[in-house]
C-alpha cells in the first residue's frame, strides 16, 4: 500500500470514527437493541472462551471504539487490558465509560508497543477496516511466543453483508466507511498462514438480527443456533470468530 492510499484510509477512519460519535456509535453498530445486547454479551464470551484469556494475561484490544468490548472483556476476565482506537472522539467516550483500562490512540497497522509484549490481542469488527496484510503483521510481532489473537468480523458470505460491502451507494447509505470489507473465512486463514500464525481457526456464527423485535427474540435465537450446526448454511451466519496463535 502506498503512502498516499494509507493517509487516505487513515482520514477516512478517523472522519467515520466523528460520524460515529455524533450519531451514536453503538446505535449504528446495532449493539443498543435488545437483540444486539444478546448478540455482545455472546461475542464478548466467545473472545474470553477461544482466545483463553485469564486474569493474569497482557492483553491488546485494536479498535476498542467506545469501549464496549472493553469493559466486557475486563469485566469476565479482570485481565490488564491495554484499548486503542485511531479515532480520538471515540476513545474519549470509552474513557468516560470504562475504567481499570489504559486506552491509547494508536494505528493498528503501525502499533506502538515493542515485539513479544503481549499474551493476546483481540477486536471487534475491526480488522474488516483495515489492510489486513500489515494489520496481521503487527499483531503477529507484538504477541509472546504462544500469544493468541481472537477476533470477531462480519462474514461476506452473509447475502445482507455482501450486498452492504460491495454496493457503493448501499455501502455509502448503511454508514459504512469506504475501505471496510468482510471475511472471507477460507481466504482469510490462508492469509494468516502465510504471516506466520499457526493454530488457525475461524467459524461462522451468528443469525440473530439486531432488529429483531422483543416478541420472537428467544425464538429466532434458538433456530439460529441450530442452523448454525447445519453444513453450508451456517456459512451465511452473519459474522466469523477468527483465532490465531504465533508460534
Amino acid at each position: 500500500m502506498s503512502d498516499k492510499s494509507y493517509n487516505i484510509r487513515l482520514e477516512h477512519e478517523i472522519e467515520h470514527g466523528k460520524k460515529l460519535t455524533s450519531e451514536g456509535a453503538e446505535a449504528i453498530w446495532n449493539w443498543s437493541s435488545p437483540a444486539g445486547k444478546i448478540r455482545a454479551e455472546r461475542r464478548a464470551r466467545y473472545f474470553v472462551s477461544v482466545g483463553k484469556i485469564t486474569l493474569t494475561d497482557k492483553v491488546l484490544e485494536i479498535g476498542c471504539g467506545t469501549g464496549l468490548f472493553t469493559k466486557k472483556v475486563k469485566e469476565l476476565t479482570r485481565a490488564n487490558i491495554i484499548a486503542t482506537d485511531l479515532s480520538p472522539d471515540l476513545l474519549d467516550i470509552a474513557k468516560n465509560e470504562v475504567h481499570g483500562v489504559n486506552f491509547l490512540l494508536a494505528d493498528a497497522m503501525h502499533l506502538p508497543f515493542v515485539d513479544n509484549e503481549f499474551d493476546v490481542v483481540f477486536g471487534s469488527s475491526i480488522l474488516h477496516h483495515l489492510d489486513f496484510i500489515p494489520a496481521l503483521t503487527e499483531i503477529l510481532r507484538v504477541l509472546k511466543p504462544g500469544g493468541r489473537m481472537v477476533f470477531a468480523e462480519p462474514n461476506m458470505l452473509n447475502p445482507q453483508i455482501f450486498v452492504q460491502k460491495n454496493i457503493p451507494f448501499i455501502k455509502k447509505w448503511l454508514g459504512d466507511s469506504p475501505d471496510e470489507t468482510a471475511i472471507i473465512r477460507w481466504k482469510f486463514a490462508r492469509l494468516m498462514k502465510r504471516i506466520g500464525f499457526i493454530d488457525i481457526s475461524i467459524f461462522t456464527y451468528d443469525f440473530l438480527h439486531p432488529s429483531t423485535p422483543n416478541i420472537f427474540l428467544s425464538l429466532v435465537n434458538k433456530i439460529g443456533k441450530l442452523v448454525e450446526k447445519i453444513p453450508l448454511l451456517r456459512e451465511i451466519s452473519g459474522s466469523v470468530i477468527i483465532f490465531g496463535r504465533k508460534p
